[in-house]
């Protein structure tokens, strides 16, 4: 059974950063394509940044510039360092991880970002 945990969540102010991992456990990791996405209230879940197992990256338009997506194969870890953080980036985050036969989510982390 493949586990998502999460972390780094927390309260900033407008301007600053965090940086949220996320640990996976039960799968082969460097297989497995990672994403992180996002839900604030009233909003539909929607797309931060993804990194396929080779390594291939993409990012929303909202946030390109200031997250960076990365993992550490060796860790069964995924990061998303975010910067110039801004109030409408307040959501809750989650960790996904997909293959071409599963997909799993953690259970999120929440970034308050305060204006």
């Amino acid at each position: 059974q493949v586990q998502l945990v999460e972390s780094g969540g927390g309260l900033v102010q407008a301007g600053g950063s965090l940086r949220l991992s996320c640990t996976a456990s039960g799968s082969i990791f460097s297989m497995d394509n990672m994403g992180w996405y996002r839900q604030a209230p009233g909003k539909q879940r929607e797309l931060v940044a993804s990194i396929t197992s080779g390594g291939t990256t993409t990012y929303a338009d909202s946030v390109k510039g200031r997250f960076t997506i990365s993992r550490d194969n060796a860790k069964n870890t995924v990061y998303l360092q975010m910067t110039s953080l801004k109030a409408e980036d307040t959501a809750v985050y989650y960790c996904k991880a997909w293959t071409t036969w599963r997909i799993d989510w953690g259970q999120g982390t929440q970034v308050t970002v305060s204006s």
